[in-house]
This record gives structure tokens, C-alpha cells and sequence, in this order.
């Protein structure tokens, strides 16, 4: 017989596991569509400036609330981690905006540059796509106070997690003089 607490966390395991792998499918057919939508383009193009900013906001977040739970301040961590979920998910809706209604911008640089470029863009999507399902369980592990739970995923969510934040705002700022508007 299944208790409540198992039940409910079959129901969330499905809908994680749904999520984490709609999200990356959806983010793909945006960036492969043949024609994107016309949204009243010229506003779009201030999007990938703004998701820097998210990006580095997250950053900030994440680090804090490491800092704030080795300092024994539970409060304070859950709500420096949960600014950075809510900024996670702002972002999101950002980049499918701007991805859906953009076209891509081609990097312009040369050189060794230009291979670290595509290193850190390459390994940040393959994390960016990876990393939704351990963070969602880490959200609702805490959340839930599961907390030997939240910890072992937290290992790996983190890191993962901050890769992609700082990539995320690297990359930007290596692209951003190549930006046509």
C-alpha cells in the first residue's frame, strides 16, 4: 500500500520528469523553427541583454544561499534559492520569447576566441538542458523538507546550476558586440 507522501511524490517525479523533458524539446523547435513569429520584433532585441542580467542576478542568488546555509540561516537560504528558481523560470520565458521571435546571431569572432566560444556555448546548452530535473527535485525537496534528499541532489544540481548562470552571462557578453540591433 502506497502512503500519501509516496504517492504524492510519484505525481511530482512524473510531472518533473515531464517538464524537464518538454522544456529542452520545446527551447529546440524554437531555435530550428523555419520563420519565427512576429511579435512586434524591435522590443525582442533588448531581451538578451535583460536575460544577462537575470543570469548574473541568479548567480548571485545561488551563491547567497550556499553562503546563507553554511551559515546555518535557513530562512534566508530558501528565499535567496527560491529568487533564483523564480528568476530561472523568468529567464525561460524570456529566451523562448526572444528565441521564438528573433532570428539567431552569428559569433564574429576569430582565433582561439572563437573556440572558446563554442566550448562554453556547446557545454552550456547540454547543461542548461540537463540541468531542469535535478533542480526542480532540489526545489521540492527542500521545499518539502526532505532534506537528506535535497542535499544528495544538490551535489550535483549546483554546480550544474552555477555553470550554466555564468556561462549563460560569458556567452552574452562574448556575442553582444555581434548583436545587430
Amino acid at each position: 500500500m502506497i502512503n500519501e507522501t509516496e504517492s504524492q511524490d510519484k505525481t511530482i517525479s512524473g510531472w518533473i520528469t515531464f517538464i524537464s523533458v518538454l522544456v529542452p524539446i520545446l527551447v529546440a523547435l524554437l531555435l530550428f523553427m523555419p520563420s519565427k513569429v512576429d511579435i512586434g520584433k524591435e522590443w525582442v532585441y533588448f531581451l538578451p541583454h535583460l536575460n544577462a542580467v537575470i543570469n548574473s542576478a541568479a548567480t548571485i542568488a545561488l551563491l547567497s544561499g550556499v553562503y546563507f546555509i553554511k551559515q546555518g540561516k535557513i530562512i534566508w537560504h530558501k528565499a535567496s534559492m527560491t529568487t533564483a528558481f523564480g528568476l530561472g523560470a523568468v529567464f525561460l520565458v524570456s529566451y523562448v520569447i526572444y528565441h521564438a521571435s528573433a532570428e539567431s546571431t552569428s559569433f564574429g569572432g576569430e582565433g582561439w576566441v572563437r573556440g572558446v566560444y563554442y566550448f562554453l556555448l556547446i557545454t552550456h546548452i547540454i547543461l542548461a538542458a540537463v540541468a531542469l530535473f535535478p533542480i526542480l527535485w532540489a526545489y521540492y525537496y527542500g521545499y518539502t523538507g526532505k532534506y537528506s534528499k535535497h542535499r544528495a541532489v544538490v551535489r550535483f544540481a549546483f554546480p550544474v546550476w552555477l555553470y550554466v548562470t555564468v556561462t549563460g552571462v560569458v556567452v552574452y557578453l562574448m556575442i553582444s558586440p555581434y548583436y545587430n540591433h
